[in-house]
């Protein structure tokens, strides 16, 4: 067995598969895991009861991390002229227009989050067949389609995370890391499961946050008291 193999099946060792665990347990479980070479992302799944194929049941929306996500945000912007230069001096790591549609058509996407300027959507649209899948699109819902590119560049690079419903029903977001502390982890999570539960659309009927599950990068999936996480808890 490989030494990655061994430390999942160490993490495992303990869990109990059919327990519902307070999101305090779950969150220990990862920090007392045995530790990969590198800092593991902390990761939700959330099932849901919706149909997102209906457009009354699709789930999507930002929310930005209390704790930041710890994560190095490539940021990309489609501006012109001043909103260009306020993209730079917000910290964007690549703005273009022609150019930045080239270079995304050539295959080079090293991007965590494209924004656009309402008036650049006309070309950006012509990459939704590039962006679309990887869940990049510049979206108004989501504020990456926006005139403030300055506080939309602050809120990608300060630990805004989005999120949006999978073909069954799924939602899955990085949250923070291993590395921080338990209370750390907790808010985060309680922070996704919150605006996830917020953005409930007029189509949900029934039962809408069905299970939540948490997990390290390297490690098993642990089921959590969906009690435990919602706002009211």
């Amino acid at each position: 067995m490989s030494k990655a193999g061994k430390r999942l099946s160490t993490a495992r060792e303990g869990i109990d598969r059919k327990k519902l665990y307070s999101i305090s347990e779950a969150v220990a479980f990862i920090k007392d895991a045995p530790k990969a070479k590198f800092d593991e992302t902390v990761e939700v799944a959330m099932n849901l009861g919706v149909d997102p194929r209906h457009a009354d049941q699709m789930v999507r929306g930002v929310v930005t991390m209390p704790n930041g996500t710890g994560k190095d945000m490539k940021v990309a912007v489609f501006a012109r002229d001043a909103k260009a230069d306020e993209a730079k001096a917000a910290g964007a790591d690549v703005v273009g227009a022609e150019d930045l549609m080239e270079q995304i058509q050539g295959g080079d996407i090293p991007f965590d989050r494209i924004i656009a300027t309402p008036d650049m959507m006309a070309l950006v649209g012509r990459l939704g067949k590039v962006l679309g899948p990887r869940g990049l699109m510049p979206n108004p819902r989501v504020g990456t389609v926006t005139p403030d590119v300055t506080q939309a560049v602050k809120d990608a690079k300060g630990g805004s995370v989005e999120f949006r419903v999978e073909k069954a029903g799924v939602i899955h977001a990085g949250v923070g890391k291993a590395s921080f502390d338990a209370k750390a982890i907790e808010e985060n999570i309680k922070a996704l499961v919150d605006a996830v539960a917020k953005a409930k659309p007029s189509g949900a009927k029934g039962s809408y946050v069905k299970r939540v599950a948490i997990s390290s990068t390297m490690g098993p999936g642990i089921k959590v008291d969906v009690a435990s996480v919602m706002p009211e808890a």
